[in-house]
């Protein structure tokens, strides 16, 4: 969460892997991914229908509305 977003208080609904969540105002899908608790090597992140690049995630805002599927990577055989 950002100082400024800790400051202002916005809050804003987005679904993740078809569930309803808040965001904050000027998080970025990083944050997402820190709030979230996933490690962001071993994930792939789909943003409103398509593939959001990993060089893309600190840079991409979250906005109202957005639908995020979040797959983590896990190990097995």
């Amino acid at each position: 969460m950002s100082d400024a977003t800790q400051a202002t208080g916005a809050v804003f609904a987005i679904v993740v892997n078809g569930e309803q969540r808040s965001a904050n105002v000027g998080d970025t899908v990083a944050d997402l991914l820190a709030a979230l608790g996933l490690e962001k090597g071993r994930v792939a992140i789909e943003r409103n229908l398509k593939i959001l690049p990993r060089t893309d995630w600190a840079e991409t805002k979250v906005a109202a509305g957005d639908r995020y599927e979040i797959v983590q990577f896990v190990g097995g055989g």
